[in-house]
């Protein structure tokens, strides 16, 4: 609900980030784009040379390169919000440049991760069009849920699953179909095709040059670590302990962003791979800073509200809590409900 002395700091903290810190920096930008690219690049070429001197070579260079994978996507994440240049149609480019990289179609994307920024934490609010890693059920909801209905979420929701199967599937296959439905339909899945277009001229492109089976052995373990890391950076921005869901009528911007998005405190190499994208309450707070200006926004928060921090290790372990306790007013794992007896 609303707390007018966080309000009225809320705006002096806007008013303090202008017109420095919300905006692009052109050269910033460019400078991100190389320290980005050009480093995974030289990863996928030396992943490749390694195939005959050993797979296990090739694996291990596979987790710095899904870092950097990590960090492309972030790019395409600030062109989506129009915070990484201040022309629209630099930002578009740019943003449909990464996702054949990361194989996230990028206006369809963008779309959807507009409206997540709309209400996000809000219980009256987690319909389909809001991915599965930025809403969970109530307590009295699952209990409501028949014996076969508990253990069906029990398995969507279970680390293994969430966490490992899931977001290679995803990635992979899911953002190859155009499933939801955004307002601007037809332009959507167009975006879904092209994507999936771009993707197979590159694919077979490597495949001319390196060989099907070379090309499987080295995109596949980047794109799987890359997903997994992700998704979990998605969960853990707003399912941690201590965060907060309210009704549509209790649900105020400013009380979100204090209390419904985390300040994950990575350590400084994850920080960089993830582009700072661990602020999330400030990127909440203002989507049109570019990544690279967030960590100066993070003194300007001690005006505005303590933020919700959480550790590496406090991230992990909240990969365990799936259900919102309306009483307790608390994210809860599956352990500290008393399910009801079978329907």
């Amino acid at each position: 609900m609303d707390n007018p002395k966080r309000t009225t700091r809320f705006k002096t903290v806007r008013s303090t980030l202008a017109p420095t810190l919300r905006a692009p920096v052109l050269w910033k930008s460019w400078f991100q784009i190389a320290n980005s690219f050009l480093p995974f690049i030289a990863l996928v070429v030396l992943m490749h040379l390694t195939l005959d001197v050993g797979y296990w070579l090739t694996l291990l260079l596979a987790i710095p390169a899904a870092g950097f994978l990590v960090r492309i996507f972030i790019i395409q994440h600030d062109c989506g919000h129009g915070a990484f240049f201040r022309a629209s149609w630099a930002n578009n480019w740019m943003g449909r440049l990464c996702s054949v990289l990361t194989l996230t179609p990028y206006d369809h994307w963008r779309r959807e991760h507009h409206g997540h920024h709309t209400r996000w934490n809000c219980l009256d609010r987690r319909g389909p069009d809001i991915d599965p890693y930025s809403k969970c059920l109530t307590v009295a909801e699952y209990k409501g849920l028949s014996w076969r209905g508990r253990l069906l979420y029990r398995l969507q929701r279970h680390p293994t699953v969430m966490f490992l199967l899931v977001p290679p599937l995803v990635f992979l296959f899911l953002y190859r179909i155009p499933l939801s439905g955004p307002t601007d339909r037809r332009r959507a899945h167009l975006s879904v095709h092209l994507t999936t277009a771009a993707i197979g001229l590159t694919a077979g492109g490597l495949a001319v040059l390196a060989g099907v089976p070379e090309v499987l052995l080295v995109q596949l373990p980047i794109n799987i670590l890359a997903s997994i890391f992700g998704a979990w950076l998605f969960f853990v921005q707003h399912q941690f302990d201590r965060t907060s869901w309210v009704s549509k009528r209790e649900w105020e911007f400013g009380e979100a962003v204090a209390t419904a998005s985390s300040y994950l405190n990575l350590p400084p190499v994850l920080r960089w791979f993830s582009g700072n994208i661990g602020l999330h309450h400030i990127h909440h707070f203002d989507y049109r800073i570019p990544n690279y200006h967030l960590g100066r926004c993070l003194a300007h928060f001690a005006t505005f509200a303590p933020p919700r921090e959480i550790s590496l290790w406090g991230g992990l372990k909240a990969m365990q809590l799936m259900l919102w306790d309306e009483d307790r007013s608390a994210l809860v794992r599956f352990a500290d409900v008393t399910a009801a007896r079978p329907a």
